[in-house]
C-alpha cells in the first residue's frame, strides 16, 4: 500500500503549481473527448505555458534543481523533459498531435517529479538549503483563465 508522501513544507509550492498541470491535462482530455475545436484547447495551454508553465520550469531549474547538481541523473532527466514540454507547447504545425503529446508528457513528468525527483532533492536538502528555498519561492494565489471554459 503506498503511503502519502511528506512532503517539506517548501517543496509543497510547487507540489500546488503541480496541481494545476494535472489540472490542465485533464482539462486537454477532456477537450478532446468532447471534440471541442482544437484552436479553442490550444489557447490555453498557450496561456497556461506562458503564464504558470515557463516560471514554474524556471524556479525549479535556478532554485531548485542545484540543489542536486546538473549532473545527477534525475535532474538531467528533467531538465530534458522541461525542453521537450516547451517544444510541444510552441508547436503551431499539429494541435492535434503536440496536445495529445502534451497531455500524457506533462502527466508523466509531473508525477515523475513528485514521486522522484522531489523525494531526492528533500532528501538531499539541508535545513538551510530549503528554509532559502522558502525565502525565494513562495506560492502565487493561482489564477486561471476563464473566458472560454470548454472543459465544462
Amino acid at each position: 500500500m503506498n503511503k502519502p508522501i511528506k512532503r517539506h513544507e517548501t517543496l509543497k509550492t510547487l507540489s500546488h503549481e503541480h496541481h494545476h498541470g494535472l489540472l490542465l491535462c485533464w482539462k486537454i482530455r477532456t477537450g478532446i473527448k468532447n471534440n471541442i475545436e482544437l484552436s479553442r484547447i490550444k489557447k490555453y495551454t498557450d496561456w497556461f505555458y506562458v503564464n504558470h508553465l515557463i516560471p514554474h520550469f524556471e524556479v525549479e531549474e535556478k532554485y531548485f534543481f542545484p540543489i542536486l547538481g546538473k549532473e545527477n541523473e534525475l535532474i538531467k532527466k528533467a531538465i530534458a523533459e522541461h525542453r521537450r514540454l516547451k517544444r510541444l507547447f510552441e508547436n503551431d504545425l499539429d494541435h492535434q498531435k503536440s496536445l495529445s503529446l502534451i497531455e500524457e508528457e506533462l502527466d508523466r513528468h509531473i508525477r515523475f517529479e513528485e514521486r522522484v525527483l522531489f523525494n531526492e532533492i528533500q532528501r538531499k536538502a539541508t535545513q538551510e538549503q530549503l528554509l532559502s528555498l522558502e525565502q525565494i519561492h513562495s506560492e502565487g494565489k493561482f489564477v486561471d483563465n476563464l473566458t472560454d471554459t470548454f472543459w465544462e
